[in-house]
């Protein structure tokens, strides 16, 4: 087999393999069976939500199960078809295998992104928040790029993005704010983006022309329904109610409509202000909430949510998830795994897709790669 031949058949079984990892093979092999099972029993549609779940389920596993199997057969066809010109001399059947195989090795990666977004939220809609750390109006610009960037993001996925909460900045930026991306594994690719980002450049309020260095802090979690059960104790809950402001002259009202809801027993905050209804805000507040503390409970069932909500403790120094560095030179570096773009303002700009998908991967591999951080 040629190195380009060799090259695709590498990528397949890497991007396969992946797949399996992510499905628990065996396990999704019986479960798949159970389902199958379950589906020939005329009881099921008895209960109209279960059968729901069941057929949802079923559906979900055929088609990771068929792409997996389907792949594999095609790759081994590709694969003789290859090894048979190369026996007989002939280039335009070697040439031939060798196109199916990098079709079918583009088509693997795409698989396995779609396997990886098959985590119990992952399909739904989300919610994320940027802070602004310490440093004043530096950070707090900072956040508001990363605001934009995350914007540009949804846009470019084909999501619906909706400004929830803003808190605008002293003198520039804002000190937080909260999107709400709407569209098919919203919250499963950007739940990754979790933790705290770091900027390095020239400061435009630094009439010195220095280096400054900012930190924000983002948190991602899923919009939730009522098929989620979770109970919170209205004991539990202090509600605030204050005028909404915004920049612009956007998002802003007259009278105290926003909402704030503090969680006393986690201490979990979550605002509204994209309403004019107050009644309405705290209804959007409240479905923040739970899909707050369902986050919460997801992340404890994860290895890695100590790791996790460690890097999220402290917005600076030593926490952050990745780095963008715009002088003195120009490159984003992710410290997870390693990912790096020379060309920022294209980060910046909502593309982040690369970054995602490599700590989507790394989810399922557990692998820890050793990162030093950019300066």
């Amino acid at each position: 087999m040629r190195a380009e031949g060799q090259a695709h058949i590498d990528r397949i079984e890497k991007a396969l393999a992946l797949v399996r990892k992510s499905l628990d093979w065996e396990r999704a092999l019986r479960r798949f069976d159970e389902l199958n099972a379950r589906v020939e029993d005329p009881t099921l549609w008895d209960n109209p939500k279960e059968a729901e779940a069941v057929m949802r389920e079923r559906r979900r596993l055929e088609a990771s199960i068929g792409a997996v199997n389907e792949i594999t057969a095609e790759m081994n066809d590709a694969v003789e078809f290859v090894e048979l010109g190369e026996m007989e001399g002939d280039d335009e059947t070697i040439a031939e295998g060798l196109a199916t195989l990098s079709e079918l090795a583009a088509r693997a990666d795409r698989d396995k992104i779609q396997a990886l977004l098959s985590g119990e939220a992952d399909a739904n809609d989300t919610y994320l928040e940027v802070h602004a750390g310490a440093g004043g109006t530096e950070s707090q610009d900072w956040a508001q790029m990363l605001q934009r960037m995350y914007t540009r993001w949804g846009e470019r996925k084909g999501f619906k993005v909706e400004l929830v909460e803003y808190h605008a900045g002293e003198a520039a930026g804002i000190k937080s704010c909260t999107l709400l991306l709407k569209g098919e594994n919203a919250y499963g690719w950007a739940k990754t983006e979790s933790g705290v980002h770091r900027l390095v450049r020239i400061s435009p309020y630094d009439s010195s022309a220095r280096r400054h260095t900012s930190f924000s802090s983002v948190w991602v979690y899923p919009v939730i329904d009522d098929s989620f059960e979770i109970d919170i104790n209205p004991a539990d809950l202090k509600i605030d109610t204050y005028r909404a402001s915004g920049a612009g002259g956007q998002h802003v009202n007259t009278t105290d409509s926003a909402v704030r809801i503090t969680h006393q027993p986690s201490g979990i905050v979550v605002a509204s202000q994209i309403d004019r209804s107050q009644h309405k805000n705290r209804e959007i507040a409240m479905g923040m909430l739970k899909s707050r503390l369902f986050e919460e409970e997801m992340r404890k069932r994860e290895e890695a949510a100590s790791a996790e909500h460690a890097s999220k403790s402290d917005i600076g120094w030593g926490h952050q998830i990745r780095s963008y560095v715009l002088q003195p030179y120009q490159q984003v570096k992710d410290l997870r795994t390693g990912v790096v773009s020379t060309a920022p303002d294209d980060v910046l700009d909502g593309e982040l897709d690369p970054f995602m998908a490599a700590a989507l991967s790394q989810r399922v591999t557990g692998e820890k790669v050793e990162i030093e951080d950019v300066d």
